[in-house]
């Protein structure tokens, strides 16, 4: 029987400090009502303390999950962080997570890409394993979103929320685990989402702080038709590529970016809402976390042999879709 890949565990961390809509229309012209109608969101978790980044929430999810799975740091043979807000721009967040729970005997990295990573990740991490040369790969999705936040930004502030995930990669011979993957990236969106300055074209500088150019920019309206376009076409592409109809989907993970572009997704492949995981009410975006937090929060309502189908669409532009049987 051929191997694959299965999702054998998978752990959840969100930091305490609650920011509400409440708070926010202190902070910035708007309301809850209009965040509500157009996001869905009600509510995002912010890391606070000092020189506290993506790794401390990426380290706790770990950590956690280790205990949780009986496993020493020393079994860990790879460590793959999806983030789109490193701790720094070298050395990899990965590397800084492994370090603060011990994993000394793996190796490390990051992937780059948006919303998407966590999905790119994933993908990645299970080459490892089906080809024989791994048998215990953590991947993390961990994001401080508010460290590149403009809360004088009232299109992009109401979005984004902090949080980390990590799920454990195992061999399976059973059939269950990583079915098939579809990803895509398209470069023509850089121009309608980015973070400007901070990088080796426009390095930091007084100019770059002061032009406000190291927070995320978005021209909202032309993501979301990408977004709900992409995310829908590469869910149903999936479906029809692994013969699936509807009722054999038990679960639709999408990513957490807005309530509208789910809906779409979940009408696209005609999922309806009760096998569709949402929790961006409570989260927000949490980029590279949002679709781990989702799994690690119904995870006691998983079933053996569930059929999930995983999708998310971020900067870049990236997009993609996983499909899955749940391993236990």
């Amino acid at each position: 029987m051929k191997i694959r890949a299965a999702i054998t565990g998978v752990q959840g961390y969100v930091p305490e400090y609650i920011l509400s809509n409440a708070e926010l229309e202190k902070m910035v012209d708007t309301t809850d009502e209009w965040i509500t109608t157009r996001t869905g969101i009600k509510e995002r978790h912010i890391l606070k303390g000092k020189e506290q980044g993506s790794s401390e929430m990426g380290a706790q999810a770990v950590r956690l999950l280790l205990e949780k799975k009986g496993i020493s740091p020393d079994d860990i043979e790879l460590i793959i962080c999806a983030t789109a807000t490193p701790d720094m721009l070298f050395p990899a967040t990965a590397n800084i997570i492994a370090d603060k729970v011990g994993i000394k005997k793996g190796f490390g990295f990051d992937i780059s890409a948006a919303c998407s990573g966590f999905l790119f990740a994933v993908a990645t991490a299970s080459k490892y394993i089906e080809t024989g040369a791994y048998k215990k790969v953590i991947v993390v999705g961990c994001d401080k979103m508010s460290s590149i936040v403009d809360y004088e930004d009232r299109t992009v502030s109401v979005l984004f929320g902090d949080g980390g995930a990590a799920i454990l990669l195992e061999p399976d011979s059973t059939g269950l685990g990583i079915q098939d993957s579809i990803l895509r990236s398209d470069g023509i969106g850089r121009h309608y989402l980015y973070q400007k300055a901070g990088g080796s074209m426009i390095p930091a500088s007084h100019e770059t702080v002061d032009a406000r150019q190291h927070f995320i920019f978005q021209e909202g309206q032309t993501v979301f038709k990408h977004a709900v376009k992409s995310m829908a076409d590469v869910s149903a592409e999936i479906m029809e590529r692994n013969q699936l109809q509807s009722e054999d989907v038990a679960w639709l993970v999408p990513h957490q970016a807005n309530k509208r572009i789910i809906d779409a997704t979940a009408k696209r492949m005609g999922v309806s809402e009760d096998k569709v995981m949402i929790n961006i009410q409570r989260y927000g975006n949490t980029t590279n976390a949002t679709i781990p937090l989702c799994l690690w929060e119904w995870e006691s309502r998983l079933k053996k042999g569930d059929n999930i189908i995983l999708a998310a669409f971020g900067g870049g532009f990236t997009w993609g879709s996983i499909y899955l049987k749940w391993a236990y």
